[in-house]
């Protein structure tokens, strides 16, 4: 018969996840501003929204290793490659960038949100929810 499918498809047919099909993205970190909220500075323009939850991770020779593996919001975005986030750094150790012998770079990474978006309705057309945050599929594929 042809045209029918007669059974599962075999996971080698199924396109692999690519990351970088996915918004927002993981970023290395050149920067982090300590203060009652921390300011993040990233290596290239970052696609993170407000209200966005995020991770970072500071490998032991970055400094501010105080922030290795919290979660938080960003709570704004003061320039196209900084995110501030509701973090208190003010008595955490400063961020070294680059440290001799370091391999794994510092990085900030999206874990989710809060399901606060709106359902866009207009009449008796559904068009979707956005929440803000939320993982876009952006791959050409």
């Amino acid at each position: 018969m042809s045209g029918t499918i007669t059974g599962p498809i075999a996971y080698l047919n199924n396109l692999p996840i690519e990351s970088q099909f996915y918004e927002p993205s993981k970023f290395n970190i050149t920067a982090i501003t300590l203060g009652k909220t921390t300011i993040i500075t990233t290596a290239t323009d970052n696609n993170y929204v407000v209200g966005q939850n995020i991770r970072t991770i500071i490998p032991l020779n970055y400094g501010t290793y105080q922030l290795n593996g919290r979660q938080a919001l960003v709570v704004s975005l003061p320039a196209a490659d900084q995110v501030e986030i509701n973090i208190d750094s003010t008595l955490y150790d400063s961020f070294i960038f680059n440290p001799p012998g370091q391999k794994t770079p510092a990085q900030i990474i999206p874990i989710g949100d809060f399901n606060s978006g709106k359902i866009n309705n207009s009449g008796r057309v559904n068009t979707g929810t956005f929440i803000p945050g939320s993982f876009i599929n952006i791959s050409p594929l």
